[in-house]
């Protein structure tokens, strides 16, 4: 255990006399910017060359900031440590409370309170919101109400009053939850079944399109075959299913790829990130060129 102990502290010294060096000497993730009609924007390297670009302080925090936190959630790939837990509660944290921020001014102000009472929203909060109280606008009490009950679940007596109001949120959402996924994934799934097998166009017979739609249809017809249970899977039934498999597996490892593929791309930014923005060791837009 010394000797990983050992180890570990001679990478940290190693990385810090490492980001000493470069940010006094290159000036590793600072960040530059110039006004542009009352506005900073980012600057590059002439603007640098020339004089008109300064330092955004601010920036530059945020670039090093997001460093840490981004070093913290790697560290994890070693093994569970302080640093990890400590940016997963500060990245929870914050992200519960901007998602909190933004709902209650995208939806609660204009949605709820600028329906109420909209002249006092409009003078004090939203200018642009209509002062003129919209018909029917007792309606938005009954929301208002269910939000009040809805906060009781912090009170430690009588909190059984939340239930009411989370069971009907639970309930509408189910409800339109599922009439979105009807449409966007049933129907869409009928309607693309729906196509010609012998597939024609201005010139004539499309050989590729028609193979392209009997595979896709033969596909959900075996897959069909393999959640039929009214008769049992042996037989030519039994193969008809095994190929329903098939492609189920097929098709979940399509989408399992492109799952990984996504969480790679978003890798390759925070590396990207790492290695442009912050360390400077790489320039693929070229905005550091003659500095």
């Amino acid at each position: 255990m010394k000797r990983e102990t050992l180890i570990w502290t001679i990478l940290f010294i190693a990385g810090g006399l490492f980001l000493a060096v470069r940010a006094g000497t290159v000036g590793m993730g600072t960040e530059y910017v110039k006004p542009v009609d009352d506005v900073s924007v980012p600057a590059n390297a002439s603007d640098r060359i020339s004089g008109v670009a300064e330092i955004s302080w601010s920036r530059t925090i945020g670039i090093w900031t997001a460093a840490f936190f981004t070093l913290c959630i790697f560290s994890y790939l070693y093994k569970d440590n302080p640093f990890y837990k400590f940016a997963e509660a500060i990245v929870v944290g914050v992200s519960a409370a901007y998602a909190m921020v933004v709902a209650f001014w995208t939806t609660v102000i204009p949605n709820l309170l600028g329906k109420l009472f909209p002249a006092w929203i409009q003078a004090g909060a939203m200018p642009g919101l209509s002062p003129v109280r919209p018909d029917f606008w007792y309606m938005y009490l009954v929301p208002l109400v269910l939000g009040v009950m809805l906060l009781w679940r912090l009170s430690p007596v009588g909190n059984w009053i939340a239930r009411w109001p989370l069971a009907f949120i639970i309930g509408t959402t189910a409800g339109i939850r599922l009439v979105g996924f009807i449409q966007a994934d049933f129907l869409s799934q009928i309607n693309s079944s729906i196509v010609p097998l012998i597939a024609m166009t201005d010139r004539g017979f499309d050989f590729w399109q028609s193979v392209r739609n009997t595979v896709g249809f033969l596909s959900v017809l075996v897959c069909l075959v393999y959640f039929f249970f009214s008769f049992e899977h042996t037989g030519f039934v039994g193969k008809v299913s095994r190929v329903g498999i098939w492609v189920l597996m097929i098709t979940f490892g399509a989408a399992f790829g492109y799952t990984v593929m996504g969480r790679i791309a978003l890798l390759a930014i925070r590396l990207e990130f790492l290695f442009d923005d912050w360390l400077w060791l790489i320039d693929p837009t070229g905005k550091r060129v003659g500095m």
